[in-house]
């Protein structure tokens, strides 16, 4: 056999070598697992300001839960909301300002899109359980992106608190002796583990702080047979008691995530949706402070917001960018894989690649407008984390004057603050003109809680 004959062969012979064996390995393309999508964990409290956690200085309550979300993950100082409820809901939930698409209190535009539909649409199993008070009726809920609810205020206002009546999948619930809180985080320990195998989305509006302040479970005057006080704001010294509270729903979810295995797999998001009311004083960094709810000023709109993620988000890291609500849609959507829908113009930018410690730039100012019972004009300002600029020409230092009781003189200003103002007022001409005024969905001879059937309600006494 000549040299070159057994050349040939042997050169044969690798070649077959070298195309049966990628067939014999495990190909990574084909067998590799797609990477888990993260399930998501979005939690607003009701009535909660910036001072009412213990990481952001506050010491009037214990929240021990929640220092621990901040001392393992990022806390943000310089995150805002609206001034009062809807307004706030209506943002966070849809990405867009409030000229954009907000009616009156109390009411969600039905032919809004939430980041619920759009995740839900993606495949993520979707939840929602706490406070709503958006109308809709029973059908509300599912309209908007959430195929399971346990929720108050949708079709009625009984108590909150102490023998809730709430509304559940569809249905009015009534539970004597229980408390509404534990009926909501029971709701969603439940989600969870009947959904451990594929991602979802849980939003959880809590019903708690808000007044009427009253005892919780963990108080010595805890009367599980009372009624619920309306509308009392005349006892704030439970409202101690009802943030403690807060901290430990917070906690209960959190360990049941840890139970079912899920917790490193899941973006937790904690925030407020506005100040706290103006009748509670608390204590921060040593200084009093009055609840500012319902102002368009930093006690009316400076919020907690905390963000974990066990080894995506770094711990201890405090943030200290501007962060508005309109923020939170694109970051569900970007930490969920999902591109916006073509047609949907959000006005918020995602702050994930600040979660994952990547470059990210920052905003530069947050807009806001606000009007609690809607119409065509409302407090409209630009504002960055040093000064405040309205639309009717007030200009404030913030930092000095946190609750605008002295404007500047706009014919007296140093460089710094003049040149801040041509910012603002540059900042703030992007929104000329753009309240859009939009019908009312719901007729007010008519509302929702009508045309639902009483032979829904039930009542539970488990």
């Amino acid at each position: 056999m000549s040299t070159a004959f057994t050349k040939q062969i042997l050169q044969a012979i690798i070649l077959l070598i070298m195309a049966v064996i990628p067939q014999l390995a495990p190909s990574q393309q084909l067998d590799a697992a797609p990477p888990e999508r993260p399930n998501i964990l979005l939690i607003v409290s009701d009535d909660m300001g910036f001072e009412c956690v213990e990481a952001n200085g506050g010491t009037s309550y214990k929240t021990p839960r929640l220092n621990q979300l901040a001392e393992t993950g990022m806390r943000f100082t310089h995150a805002y909301s609206q001034p009062i409820c809807t307004p706030s809901r209506v943002q966070l939930m849809t990405g867009k300002y409030n000229q954009r698409n907000y009616i009156r209190f109390g009411v969600l535009d039905p032919a809004q899109t939430t980041f619920a539909q759009v995740l839900k649409k993606a495949g993520y199993k979707t939840c929602i359980a706490g406070k709503w008070q958006l109308e809709g009726g029973l059908e509300g809920p599912h309209h908007f992106g959430f195929e399971e609810y346990c929720l108050w205020q949708l079709t009625r206002r009984p108590s909150r608190y102490p023998s809730p009546g709430l509304e559940i999948n569809g249905k009015e619930v009534d539970f004597p002796g229980k408390y509404g809180p534990d009926i909501a985080s029971d709701f969603i320990c439940d989600f969870i583990k009947q959904n451990e195998d594929q991602p979802f989305l849980v939003y959880y509006p809590m019903i708690l702080p808000h007044w009427p302040f009253e005892p919780t479970p963990d108080s010595e005057e805890w009367d599980p047979n009372s009624q619920g006080a309306g509308g009392s704001q005349k006892h704030p010294e439970f409202f101690v008691d009802m943030v403690n509270y807060t901290d430990k729903m917070v906690g209960k979810i959190i360990d049941q995530l840890e139970a079912s295995g899920l917790r490193k797999n899941t973006l937790i998001i904690f925030t407020g949706d506005n100040g706290t009311a103006t009748s509670v004083t608390s204590m921060i960094d040593g200084k009093s402070f009055q609840g500012g709810k319902g102002s368009p000023t930093d006690a009316g709109m400076h919020v907690p917001m905390i963000a974990n993620w066990p080894d995506k988000i770094s711990s201890g890291v405090v943030n200290e960018n501007l962060v508005d609500f309109t923020d939170i849609f694109p970051t569900l959507l970007e930490t969920a894989g999902v591109t916006s829908p073509d047609d949907l113009e959000l006005d918020g930018r995602s702050i994930l690649p600040q979660l994952l410690g990547k470059k990210a730039e920052p905003r530069e100012f947050i807009y806001c407008w606000y009007a609690r019972n809607g119409g065509k004009t409302g407090d409209e300002f630009v504002q960055n984390k040093t000064f405040k600029f309205y639309r009717d020409g007030q200009y404030y230092n913030i930092v000095r004057d946190p609750r605008e009781k002295s404007p500047l003189d706009v014919n007296r200003l140093n460089p710094k603050a003049q040149e801040n103002l041509s910012n603002l007022k540059q900042a703030l001409s992007k929104y000329d003109d753009t309240r859009v005024m939009l019908p009312e969905p719901y007729p007010k001879e008519v509302s929702p809680a009508q045309k639902n059937p009483k032979k829904n309600k039930q009542k539970n006494s488990q």
